[in-house]
């Protein structure tokens, strides 16, 4: 995995986690509009609204340059639109990261030939 690949991966794990954070925070904002005065959908969709955004294009930098194939890239895009779904794809990323490193690893040392 070349350094790109690898800052794209990291962009779309580190952004995945804020956006399911800001997803659930809204669904609870959303339930307060309805039963209380307060009102804050405003800002937390529009803060919500810019994550996703960054998650989406993250998303596609990231199927671009991994190369992933489409069921891979289609469950991200799919945990993005879950309310939790951001935590499960930070975890997924994160592992594939750690994988990628240690397969870098035992290339540089010849362990394997991949």
């Amino acid at each position: 995995m070349d350094l790109k690949t690898a800052a794209a991966l990291r962009r779309l794990r580190l952004v995945s986690a804020p956006e399911a954070v800001s997803f659930l925070i809204l669904l609870v904002c959303s339930v307060l509009k309805r039963t209380t005065d307060f009102n804050a959908v405003p800002v937390m969709g529009a803060v919500h609204g810019v994550l996703f955004v960054l998650y989406v294009v993250f998303w596609a930098d990231a199927w671009n340059r991994a190369r992933w194939p489409l069921g891979t890239a289609a469950l991200y895009i799919v945990l993005s639109v879950l309310p939790t779904g951001g935590f499960f794809a930070e975890r997924k990323l994160r592992r594939e990261a750690e994988d990628a490193v240690i397969a870098a690893r035992a290339r540089k040392e010849g362990v394997v030939n991949a």
